[in-house]
């Protein structure tokens, strides 16, 4: 007869407690399949519970398939070796979850896109929300339009033509649940069948829709200015997704005279179409906003796009697409009956946020507040003794900047010591789109984007002097920093330019070198006799040598033992005089 102790059941009624125990013995296969349960009377008699308890319980794990009745004879186990429940079922809290990889804990995440929860305007929002409850229950509880409400869509072309110089209509704004969303809506309404233009390198998960989506695209290199045009016609492109505010990962910001080139490229074709993806235009932290491409096209020709997730939490999923008039209709007639997928709750709470003004001020706070932080972060780089030979580029717009080095390994080793150190970061060359892996060189096919920024493999040139030729290739990282807390940011700087300086292979890297890129802590860090100065400085003058091979006598290894041959020959002369 099965026995449970009920003093374990906890905050659970009887029956749920009898019906877990059941389930879980079923589960672990304590109870052979086919196996007749008690009968409910003796059943509760063993336990000391009521019938109606038992038959509560028996009842649930029938409607759920684990147990089957025989009229008249009784209750059997279920066959359930086909679901093989007991590799993947948990029995309680020590085993949740087994099946989920561990996340590796990491001192400074760079390639997380997430704003830091500390800048969301929680205060504000949760009364707005309140608000809404009491004002608008009606509406909350309303099937909203597959555009979205009205007041959302209102909000946001208000918003477009104050800050962005756009002049649309709410009815050419689409809202749906992340621009993954929308591009799905998008590859239905402009047809599969034509040929989409990624710009490489760029960002992953658009190819990745595009694959899923059986979609025909190709990776149009960018020169120093963004899209080729010669590439588009070369490509046969009809479809060109682009970021020409700020491009990701590189920073490229189109000129105004490749946009016009780009508009006329769209306007030759009917079928032919931009999609502007501007996904952080309102962090861009020097100047105004780039306007945007839509705002001169007068083709009809532009698709524009953008996202909340930037500007207020990865994890608010709204964003939207701005339609040309020719393709809203032609939404409305053909795409009309999906539903819009972001609840009402949230559109009127983001609509009453933009109305009120409270998503300006929130803008404004957010400059701000990454303004300190991307200047912290490049102060700590910009000071720190190994950072001689690092380049900074793009520090300027968005929540990224890319930083150049030499070294003598590949990206991937590069990327895997980072994180050995206990930071994560990326390269520029994991975001080429025709190359799955790191390039051994750090220029994986993408020569044109290192152009822009003055680079070049230096390998044997005469300039150099006698410097190693495998120390010469230039690689280039994506440093977000948007996740970053402000506490940490000197701890994952150091450790960021320690492991990519000790990384170089270079022979003039050494271990005094290696103990000045450590944070000092304490008083027996700071150098307290002529030795310890001579060494600081001997450190430092290599540092700043770079490229050029230390001359003899400069070299830090060389001077510690002349130092060292000092004392030894000054000790001497002691013993020998001092008794």
């Amino acid at each position: 007869m099965l026995t449970y102790n009920f003093a374990n059941k906890g905050s659970d009624s009887l029956y749920e407690y009898l019906y877990k125990c059941i389930k879980n013995d079923i589960i672990l296969e304590n109870l052979d399949v086919h196996e007749k349960l008690p009968s409910k009377r003796s059943f509760a008699k063993n336990l000391g519970i009521s019938v109606i308890t038992v038959e509560n319980a028996y009842e649930q794990l029938m409607a759920e398939g684990y147990i089957y009745s025989i009229p008249k004879k009784g209750f059997y186990v279920a066959d359930l070796r086909e679901l093989n429940l007991t590799k993947t079922h948990s029995v309680g809290p020590d085993n949740a979850l087994l099946s989920i990889k561990e996340k590796v804990p990491y001192l400074a995440d760079f390639t997380s896109n997430q704003t830091d929860s500390e800048i969301f305007p929680f205060t504000i929002w949760a009364r707005t929300m309140r608000e809404l409850l009491n004002e608008n229950q009606q509406q909350l509880m309303e099937n909203p339009p597959c555009g979205g409400i009205m007041a959302l869509r209102q909000a946001i072309a208000d918003y477009l033509h104050a800050f962005r110089g756009m002049v649309v209509n709410p009815e050419q704004i689409i809202v749906g649940a992340g621009t993954e969303y929308l591009y799905g809506l998008l590859i239905q309404l402009l047809g599969d069948d034509k040929i989409y233009g990624i710009e490489n390198p760029g960002y992953p998960k658009i190819a990745k829709i595009y694959d899923s989506m059986h979609v025909s695209y190709s990776a149009i290199d960018l020169d120093k200015h963004g899209v080729c045009i010669d590439s588009l016609e070369n490509h046969q492109i009809d479809i060109m997704h682009l970021s020409p505010s700020h491009h990701f990962p590189t920073g490229i910001i189109t000129p105004i005279s490749r946009r016009y080139e780009l508009l006329g490229w769209a306007s030759k074709d009917e079928n032919r179409y931009i999609i502007e993806d501007d996904y952080d235009s309102e962090l861009r932290l020097g100047g105004k906003p780039i306007p945007t491409l839509q705002s001169i096209d007068i083709s009809d020709k532009v698709i524009y796009m953008n996202t909340f997730t930037k500007t207020l939490s990865s994890t608010v999923r709204i964003s939207y697409m701005v339609l040309p008039a020719s393709l809203t209709e032609l939404f409305y007639k053909n795409l009309s009956f999906y539903s819009c997928t972001v609840s009402n709750f949230e559109q009127y709470t983001l609509a009453r946020f933009m109305e009120s003004g409270s998503f300006e001020k929130h803008i404004n706070r957010m400059r701000k507040y990454y303004r300190n932080q991307r200047n912290a972060i490049l102060d700590c780089i910009k000071k720190h003794p190994a950072s001689a030979d690092i380049q900074i580029t793009e520090e300027n717009a968005g929540l990224h900047f890319l930083i150049h080095f030499p070294s003598a390994l590949s990206d991937e080793e590069i990327v895997r010591r980072a994180a050995d150190a206990g930071i994560r970061i990326s390269a520029l060359s994991q975001y080429d789109h025709r190359t799955p892996a790191a390039d051994a060189r750090g220029t994986s096919g993408m020569h044109s984007a290192y152009d822009r920024y003055g680079r070049r493999d230096t390998r044997g040139a005469s300039d150099t002097g006698d410097r190693d030729a495998e120390t010469s290739a230039v690689h280039t990282l994506i440093v977000n920093y948007s996740g970053l807390r402000p506490e940490i940011i000197p701890e994952a700087a150091d450790l960021l330019i320690r492991s990519i300086v000790i990384q170089r292979g270079d022979e003039s890297i050494t271990e005094t070198q290696e103990s000045l890129c450590r944070t000092p802590t304490g008083a027996d860090s700071m150098p307290n006799s002529s030795a310890d100065k001579t060494g600081f400085s001997a450190a430092e003058n290599t540092l700043s040598d770079r490229p050029s091979k230390p001359s003899k006598g400069k070299h830090p290894v060389v001077g510690s033992l002349l130092l060292l041959l000092s004392g030894c020959i000054s000790l001497f002369d002691f013993l020998s005089n001092g008794f």
